[in-house]
């Protein structure tokens, strides 16, 4: 096999926490994930181009789903509460570096979903799973300063901060830094 060179397809996973269900997303998402990315207080924080870039929900639970998982880069998944089996949150990993077992997660939950804990429950089991189950060593969140939600996400979900990737992001508003957010095999013991 001359030329070729394997890629690494991310792992399908699901998990369960008491109050959730996070699974991959499939094309029976994309109403309630176009809802969710197209929130306006979600957009905000999206690494849009212009207030007027949209994501589109079907394109986002299938063809860019598989394209992240095909090239080992990550996957999409949907947050699903328990309780009704209803989607109220996406989470997506990518940035995967398989040689440093190193994976990024980024999330959005629906208006309603807000406020009660729920991303970091979600969040933090993912991370688990990543590092148990999966073989990754560190998972990393990236946080604009000025989003404190996700700042508080982070917090719950076990990750320590790091420090500050200067310019090193973008939302529609202009380019942005990131604070850096870890979760890494070692904190598992503590």
């Amino acid at each position: 096999m001359t030329g070729q060179v394997a890629v690494r397809r991310f792992p399908t996973l699901t998990v369960s926490t008491p109050r959730t269900h996070v699974r991959p997303l499939t094309a029976d998402d994309a109403g309630p994930v176009g809802q969710i990315l197209g929130d306006k207080q979600t957009r905000r924080w999206l690494p849009l181009r212009t207030e007027s870039e949209t994501i589109d929900g079907l394109a986002w639970c299938t063809e860019s789903a598989k394209e992240r998982r095909d090239s080992g880069n990550g996957d999409h998944y949907g947050v699903i509460r328990r309780e009704d089996d209803r989607l109220i949150g996406c989470l997506w990993t990518k940035r995967t570096d398989w040689a440093g077992q190193v994976t990024e997660v980024s999330y959005a939950m629906a208006p309603e979903a807000r406020g009660f804990g729920i991303a970091a429950e979600a969040v933090d089991a993912l991370a688990i799973a990543l590092i148990l189950e999966h073989g990754f060593q560190r998972v990393e969140l990236r946080v604009a300063p000025g989003n404190t939600p996700s700042r508080r996400v982070a917090e719950k979900a076990g990750f320590s901060y790091e420090g500050l990737l200067r310019n090193a992001g973008y939302v529609h508003g202009g380019r942005v830094d990131l604070e850096v957010w870890s979760f890494v095999a070692a904190d598992l013991g503590r």
